[in-house]
């Protein structure tokens, strides 16, 4: 018979050791629903922006836009001054106009070899060239109007008529908003919980009483060395113009588990590097060792060593051991649990 340090007899309330009971508390070991939950801070981003400049330098003959217009890809902006150029364009095309007649009025004389077959080719490379002088004559035409590269809403306009630019002045704004892109981090150790295609619930201090749903778009394919974080890409529909860039919109991810088993806390022992739990049938303890995955407030998932419906000592687990009998004072549940990873 094995005594208690206090000499009381083994098997009493107190050491529960041997033939009598000890009382303890128990909880049911049931399936719990686990739920992924991150929350971030993150950036809203125009879906396109750009800062409209001139490609060439000259003066602004008309403004067409007006600030906060709606525009379409390709609607006209700005109209620059191009007298200038209209006159090169026109000096370009009769330079062309005369290599090309020389090259027709010498390339039937090509057959009686009454043009050298040298001369003939310089003829049409001064052809190519006046060719490329009115290409590019053009091209500075079409530079002196300015047009909406895609679809969205211009800024305030920074200039006037007759306002001298070049090529480092900003004009106005366009950003098309008619979605966002939320950039946020997450952190290293919930990589695994964010995917390409899930689902994201964004709130901003601006429309407290509004959640903003997404979808996650990419993914960064590295992690800052510095904060071990990647950058995560969302699209947020954004048809009312609600969001706006620059905003910061608080982020919520969520992605389901399934069903975990859950444990309190309180009833896990630890020995060494093994973690054990006490279970109870029949009034019987069995001590087992048990395998845990994440821990939660108040509880712990154990991935290994339970089965859903036995019950483990919440209270009571440093007076039994393997094989003591037990009176059960009550029994808790764990269905007051809401498994979810903290952010």
């Amino acid at each position: 018979m094995v005594a208690s340090c206090d000499k009381e007899p083994a098997g009493n309330a107190r050491g529960g050791w041997g033939g009598g009971t000890t009382k303890v508390v128990t909880a049911k070991i049931e399936l719990q629903p686990m739920v992924d939950e991150i929350q971030a801070l993150g950036t809203a981003n125009a879906n396109e922006s750009v800062e409209i400049k001139s490609r060439i330098s000259s003066l602004i003959d008309r403004v067409v836009f007006v600030e906060g217009q709606l525009v379409e890809a390709g609607d006209l902006l700005i109209e620059l001054e191009s007298s200038e150029i209209v006159a090169g364009l026109a000096v370009a095309e009769a330079s062309l106009s005369e290599s090309r007649s020389l090259y027709n009025r010498n390339k039937s004389l090509t057959d009686t070899q009454a043009v050298s077959a040298s001369t003939f080719e310089q003829l049409l490379a001064e052809v190519k060239v006046d060719e490329a002088q009115v290409e590019a004559a053009k091209a500075r035409l079409a530079n002196s109007r300015i047009r909406a590269p895609f679809s969205g809403r211009v800024g305030l306009r920074r200039v006037s008529p007759g306002s001298f630019v070049n090529t480092l002045t900003v004009i106005t704004t366009l950003d098309d908003v008619s979605k966002i892109k939320l950039d946020f981090s997450v952190p290293e150790a919930f990589l695994t919980v964010v995917s390409e295609g899930m689902t994201i619930l964004a709130e901003s201090i601006v429309y407290p009483d509004r959640v903003f749903e997404g979808q996650v778009a990419s993914i960064d394919t590295r992690l800052d060395p510095v904060s071990r974080a990647v950058q995560v890409r969302a699209v947020i529909p954004n048809d009312d113009g609600a969001i706006k860039p620059g905003m910061f919109m608080t982020v919520d991810l969520q992605r389901d588990r399934g069903d975990v088993l859950v444990a309190p806390e309180q009833s896990i022992v630890p020995e060494g590097t093994t973690q054990y739990v006490f279970i109870v049938a029949d009034g019987v303890v069995e001590k087992r060792a048990v395998v845990l995955g994440r821990r939660i407030p108040g509880y712990v998932v154990i991935a290994e060593g339970v089965t859903a419906g036995e019950f483990v000592v919440t209270e009571g687990t440093g007076k039994v051991r393997q094989g003591s009998q037990v009176e059960i004072l009550n029994q808790t549940a764990t269905t007051n649990a809401t498994p979810a990873a903290e952010g």
